[in-house]
């Protein structure tokens, strides 16, 4: 298991009430995840640790409503919608007290986009705003990621492309 899924499990413990019974026994672990890519961009430059477990929380609240969760276990749709938005609020929560309103924004336009995506039967794109938008809180917003996001609001047929390619590194200048 990852530390950052670790702190997030102690986190919710720690916290009590329901979300501490919800907390699941065996913690599933992915490989890569959102948080990862946005805890190693300099804007989380000497706080890497606190953007992890932001970003997890966050991370694990959209996997409650769209995914399957690694940390909480909820045994109903009703509860599962509510155990998310409480995970969404804890991360927002922890953006707003460091200081980082622009992260904020960009994760807020991050759970917009990967509903309305989720609404139109595509999860690869869900996929897609999640990669862009952890980039853009580790590395600031591109020019090409607003586009992208325009372009997704739109319902342009384009959007997946840009959004995709708005995730990718830029490269180093020679």
């Amino acid at each position: 298991m990852s530390a950052a899924l670790e702190r997030l499990r102690s986190l919710l413990h720690a916290q009590g009430g329901l979300m501490a019974t919800l907390v699941a026994g065996t913690v599933r672990d992915h490989a890569s995840t959102p948080a990862a890519l946005a805890a190693e961009g300099p804007r989380a430059a000497g706080r890497r640790e606190e953007y992890e477990l932001l970003i997890e929380a966050i991370y694990e609240g959209y996997l409650l409503h769209y995914g399957e969760a690694r940390v909480v276990e909820v045994p109903e749709a009703d509860l599962r919608l509510l155990a998310g938005d409480h995970l969404y609020a804890i991360g927002l929560d922890r953006l707003v007290a460091i200081g980082d309103t622009l992260a904020v924004g960009e994760l807020a336009d991050t759970i917009t986009l990967s509903a309305l995506a989720h609404g139109s039967g595509a999860p690869e794109l869900a996929a897609a705003v999640w990669e862009a938008g952890a980039r853009a809180v580790g590395w600031g917003v591109s020019d090409a990621h607003r586009r992208a996001k325009r372009l997704l609001l739109a319902g342009a047929p384009e959007a997946f492309e840009a959004m995709r390619t708005s995730a990718e590194p830029i490269p180093a200048a020679p």
